[in-house]
């Protein structure tokens, strides 16, 4: 069931581990109706047209520094997002989930309807902590300006019938970050299998 706006404040109010933590929360507004505005970072991710191999993730032992470049863009400057390019963002703000609740992050149609898609994960668990990595691809055919703090997205919250199993805070692949972050799709348990059969092959 999806969180209303007073709902969401009395979780904001609980005792800090059972807290619903959007911060900083620069406007009373950015909470409306059952979502929270979340704004975009300063830190960027930018892939890099690489002159060597592909991307390969049965390989991903590659130095991530040969598809990416990091990059910090202050509030109030500005960074050109080109049609058919993918960024990795962030949120300005810094999460804390309760157990009780759970988010979606949905794009917000403003932006979308200038080409700009915020691809996430989609789904925020149960106990997560940090700041959320947005893809950004602008699907247009026009560049398009990202600009450090403005609104960029929404998190959908909904309620769980019962407390659900909590994001692992030690291990978890994606555990407080505060910035963007890189895949790790090295880290699933699937590749160990998919490489030993590859290793068969020849």
């Amino acid at each position: 069931m999806v969180v209303n706006e007073e709902a969401l404040w009395e979780h904001m109010e609980r005792p800090l581990a059972e807290r619903l933590i959007v911060t900083p929360l620069l406007s009373r507004d950015q909470l409306r109706g059952g979502s929270v505005d979340v704004r975009l970072g300063q830190e960027f991710i930018l892939m890099k047209r690489s002159y060597k191999a592909p991307i390969d993730p049965l390989l991903m032992e590659q130095d991530p520094e040969d598809y990416q470049e990091r990059v910090r863009v202050p509030v109030g400057d500005k960074m050109i997002l080109h049609p058919n390019q993918l960024v990795l963002g962030a949120t300005l703000e810094f999460l804390q989930v309760p157990a009780d609740l759970m988010a979606y992050v949905i794009g917000r149609s403003s932006w979308g309807r200038l080409g700009l898609i915020v691809a996430t994960a989609i789904m925020v668990s149960p106990g997560y902590r940090g700041s959320l990595t947005l893809e950004l691809a602008n699907l247009g055919d026009t560049p398009v300006y990202l600009y450090p703090g403005t609104r960029i997205a929404q998190l959908v919250f909904h309620t769980l019938t019962e407390a659900g199993g909590r994001y692992p805070q030690e291990g978890g692949k994606y555990t407080g970050p505060v910035g963007p972050e890189f895949s790790k799709l090295s880290l699933d348990q699937d590749w160990a299998v998919i490489r030993a059969f590859h290793q068969q092959r020849g």
